[in-house]
């Protein structure tokens, strides 16, 4: 029978995990804090059940809107198309937040490119 691999006393093994667990707390943290900024300096805009909640927002221009696909199982595409102001998303998982920034004054009509009848007027002030 082989002799018994040595181990650790309890407090040496509870010493050498702290930095990491402390760490991985920190970062948690800092994370949670730096998502909640984020959404509290911009509008949220639900994706949806095919269609975008609220469906008419307004805002100052230079601020951000962030368009969040809440469906489990539906791609969106976010675009706007217009003569001042144009932006295009790509392909959105469920799950995804994509950030958009109205640089513009103006009227604009937010469209998904996979569901034609999703819409949401953005009026910029």
């Amino acid at each position: 029978m082989a002799p018994a691999a040595p181990s650790m006393p309890v407090p040496l093994r509870w010493k050498s995990a702290l930095p990491a667990t402390l760490a991985l707390a920190l970062g948690l943290i800092c994370g949670l804090i730096l998502v909640g900024d984020l959404e509290a300096s911009g509008l949220l805009v639900s994706q949806k059940g095919r269609a975008f909640q609220p469906g008419n927002i307004a805002l100052s221009r230079g601020e951000t809107v962030t368009f969040v696909n809440d469906d489990s199982d539906l791609l969106h595409h976010v675009f706007v198309e217009s003569d001042t102001f144009s932006f295009d998303s790509g392909d959105q998982e469920p799950g995804s937040r994509t950030p958009v920034t109205f640089t513009e004054r103006g009227t604009f009509q937010v469209l998904c490119g996979i569901h034609p009848k999703m819409k949401l007027v953005v009026r910029v002030n």
